[in-house]
């Protein structure tokens, strides 16, 4: 009866510690204790903005836990998402899921100014796509998580449409990592003559602003599709 006892004890603690690490939009106490912070309470929008707004439009809602883009909505509640604060030397962390042949983005080191139209003026994109449902998907350098445009994927370890998936971008002193799914899928720095070299090769070549900044927004892109965030934490590196 004992042993009996003892074992159920366990698997209740293994199975609270299991449930603990699933629960979206929440840190451990080891996270917090390394400085993560969530940027996303998955209840409310607190800490974000519509692109050049002071808030945020309809088109952004909350819904079963995750930060969502609803198109159906109209186009005046449209506008790319922005943190109301600017990050420098980071990693961040989120999970995101896209729709049958959808396309969305992530953009770091954006600055929002008048002068600039959109985020992608100036912030590089991570790529956010249904690769066989939409037509990037059949451009090299445009698929679920490129460097939009400027570095293909070592690898494409992507979940199907409908599934979940976890992306780390490292973002230090110059240094870009970006991993899909546990895996290192590109690798560059922002501060050198071929970071230069890729952009004149790039359909951002005539942007002169375009990826020069190393502290910026963080920018969830509306493209008009029904996309969906979750987990998203920052740690200052």
């Amino acid at each position: 009866m004992k042993k009996t006892i003892i074992l159920s004890c366990l698997l209740f603690s293994a199975s609270f510690v299991t449930e603990a690490k699933e629960t979206p939009n929440t840190l451990t106490k080891k996270e917090v204790k390394q400085g993560w912070r969530l940027l996303f309470d998955g209840k409310t929008t607190n800490g974000w903005h519509t692109w050049k707004k002071q808030e945020v439009l309809a088109n952004w809602t909350v819904a079963d836990g995750a930060l969502t883009y609803d198109p159906s909505k109209g186009k005046e509640g449209s506008g790319d998402l922005v943190t109301n604060e600017e990050f420098e030397n980071f990693e961040l962390n989120l999970e995101w899921k896209i729709s049958p042949n959808g396309n969305s983005g992530i953009y770091i080191n954006s600055i929002e100014d008048p002068k600039y139209g959109y985020g992608w003026f100036t912030g590089p994109e991570i790529q956010v796509l249904d690769n066989d449902g939409h037509p990037d998907g059949k451009i090299e350098k445009h698929r679920a998580g490129n460097l939009y445009d400027l570095i293909k994927s070592t690898e494409e370890p992507v979940k199907p449409v409908g599934q979940w998936n976890a992306v780390k971008i490292i973002s230090n002193r110059g240094a870009l990592e970006i991993h899909l799914n546990g895996v290192k899928v590109v690798e560059t720095r922002m501060d050198n003559q071929n970071w230069k070299d890729l952009i004149a090769n790039s359909k951002f070549k005539n942007m002169p602003d375009f990826g020069k900044f190393l502290k910026g927004h963080i920018v969830l892109q509306d493209h008009g599709n029904l996309v969906w965030y979750r987990n998203i934490k920052i740690k200052t590196l």
